[in-house]
């Protein structure tokens, strides 16, 4: 018997459950971080005297575009993790789509979402 050219059924299960954790949490942290951004937790310079309200405005327009820096970077992640489900589906999850050998389950407990080795990954940096 050569090397194992894919995952079995319960593996890619395995998976599919460390995904679906993962991309609920994703998306929590993704709608609180939309709720920053609309402003519907209530917390306004509205009621703050004019000396700090200026400074106050500045504060929260930068804490919005971090927030919205975060929440585009958190969406990506949802995408990821949504493009996983789909290669469990598809049963090609966990190969990588550099060298066609499967990627180690050690890293894809750690990035459910991979798409390449380590190898593939540090080649592509050099």
């Amino acid at each position: 018997m050569g090397e194992k050219t894919r995952y079995t059924d319960a593996e890619l299960e395995e998976f599919r459950e460390i995904i679906n954790e993962k991309l609920e949490k994703a998306k929590r942290d993704y709608d609180l971080l939309k709720a920053t951004l609309m402003n519907t937790d209530g917390n306004d310079v509205t009621d703050t005297s004019p000396t700090f309200k200026v400074l106050e405005e500045g504060a929260a327009t930068l804490s919005k575009e971090e927030a919205g820096q975060l929440a585009q970077r958190q969406m990506k992640f949802i995408k990821s993790l949504q493009a996983a489900l789909v290669r469990i589906e598809n049963k090609t999850y966990g190969v990588c789509r550099e060298t066609g050998k499967l990627i180690p389950k050690e890293r894809l407990r750690a990035v459910p979402h991979a798409t390449l080795s380590i190898e593939a990954k540090q080649g592509q940096s050099k």
